[in-house]
């Protein structure tokens, strides 16, 4: 039996089936698993997730009880549940991606949308089915009195189903996304907002990436459950139990970033970046295609910086990596499609024979990105509304003289604000201001913030941020 269990939709790992039926292992994808795979495996910790794709389903048939670890891979330990696809899409593409995520990014057309009917309540059904089968997962392998770590949105009625399988557990529910004001929450059906409240109040001790996103979530329960909110000691008291609320702010493992960023296949990125684009600024993003991510307004933004400033054509390029999103979406699948077609109208508009201003990526290559941030003069951070966002991080670790242009509405700005050129993310023009103001820094500026933001970046890896969590749990 475990002592330490993690839960979440996304796992460490990913299985690919060729067409003779080989199963191929590669590294799963997303922030959440980049900061915590090497810290659960190191440690020696369950990791519950579910089956995403045919080889995820495959690999789990293939190993007794699920357990991938006991199948001849080097996983760590590793769960994996074979959630009936029906069920999972259900559940992970119509409630928490078109609806959690939305309520808490803010992102809804409120004229339009949600709109809540029947289809929703058996979309819901199979949300809880969901979380349920991960309940059931998690109190058959955890040991008497274990530390269980839930996390995101997918799973915010887990604490509660698990803690009336298992009371003698610790349990901690974790949420990487912001989390909406009540009015804004309040959106959901009644009965829905209160069961996703009162399930991540079935945790001991729940947990937030900022302050901010911890307040808001006390509103909710305050205002939408009646629930008592101690804003100073951090808690809130419902129906007789005590949940308390903790702020960890999930920062880099600086020293095993840098030493996978200078591995040959980045390397060769870099050489092959370097012929791309000369001696030329590099101007750096890397995203997924995430609504939420406002990669349109920073094409749009750099278009109006080279309007603005023709004395910098020819001397600058953007790197916009943007990587593929839940293209089972429509909404996602024609928000990839606005990028590339704004863009095209930058390259219609400034390229030459000799300069090509934008190289826009759509195909996911992890070492490609970590050769750019090596490079990167100014890194762009520009969501809507983001948890944390890890790339505004990651990148002034890596680059040596990054200058970084934030959000205001990035979680991370409540740490690196001080030393970031930050911006309203509405704000096309200024926007297109501080990529200006970001390329002409002068250099002993760049790199004192550099530096600034590179401690605060690696103030809490991984490793700590687990451990205050599990700390919070005795």
């Amino acid at each position: 039996m475990n002592s330490v269990l993690l839960a979440s939709n996304r796992g460490p790992v990913s299985f690919t089936v060729s067409d003779d039926g080989e199963l191929t292992m590669r590294r799963g994808g997303g922030g959440l698993v980049s900061g915590l795979s090497g810290v659960a495996k190191d440690d020696g910790v369950l990791w519950v997730c579910a089956a995403l794709s045919d080889g995820d389903r495959i690999a789990v048939r293939l190993a007794t009880g699920g357990r991938i670890d006991h199948a001849g891979y080097d996983t760590g330990p590793l769960r994996m549940l074979d959630i009936p696809p029906a069920t999972f899409h259900r559940a992970y593409n119509a409630v928490a991606n078109s609806t959690l995520w939305f309520v808490n990014h803010l992102l809804y057309d409120i004229p339009n949308s949600p709109n809540f009917g029947t289809r929703f309540e058996r979309e819901w059904e199979s949300y809880r089915d969901y979380n349920g089968a991960f309940a059931l997962a998690l109190a058959e392998e955890a040991g008497h009195g274990a530390r269980v770590m839930v996390q995101d949105y997918h799973l915010t009625l887990t604490p509660a189903m698990l803690r009336a399988e298992r009371p003698d557990l610790r349990i901690a529910h974790f949420s990487h996304t912001p989390w909406a004001p009540p009015e804004y929450f309040s959106l959901l059906p009644d009965d829905v907002a209160g069961e996703v409240l009162e399930g991540i109040l079935g945790a001991d001790h729940a947990g937030f990436l900022t302050d901010r996103w911890a307040q808001a979530f006390m509103d909710c329960c305050e205002r939408l459950l009646g629930a008592e909110a101690d804003r100073v000691g951090r808690s809130v008291t419902y129906e007789g139990r005590t949940t308390r609320i903790g702020v960890h702010s999930l920062g880099v493992d600086g020293d095993a970033l840098w030493q996978r960023a200078c591995e040959p296949d980045v390397e060769s990125h870099m050489t092959a970046l370097r012929e791309q684009v000369g001696d030329r600024k590099l101007i750096v993003r890397i995203d997924r295609t995430e609504l939420s991510k406002n990669i349109v307004r920073g094409l749009i933004a750099y278009r109006e910086f080279l309007a603005a400033h023709p004395e910098w054509h020819g001397r600058v390029v953007h790197l916009a990596f943007a990587y593929p999103s839940r293209h089972d979406l429509p909404e996602y699948r024609e928000y990839t499609a606005s990028v590339q077609r704004c863009a095209r109208q930058i390259e219609d508009e400034y390229a030459t024979e000799d300069w090509d201003p934008l190289i826009l990526n759509v195909n996911d290559d992890y070492p490609r990105s970590l050769a750019a941030y090596r490079m990167a003069d100014v890194l762009l951070v520009n969501p809507i509304r983001d948890g944390m966002n890890l790339v505004a991080k990651e990148g002034p670790v890596l680059s040596p003289r990054c200058a970084l242009v934030l959000s205001r509405e990035a979680g991370a700005a409540a740490e690196l604000g001080a030393h970031a050129l930050v911006v309203n993310p509405y704000d096309i023009s200024g926007t297109a201001a501080a990529l200006h103001d970001a390329l002409v820094m002068p250099e002993d500026e760049r790199r004192t913030r550099r530096d600034k933001l590179h401690a605060a970046a690696t103030a809490l890896p991984p490793q700590k941020w687990l451990a205050t969590q599990l700390e919070a749990l005795t």
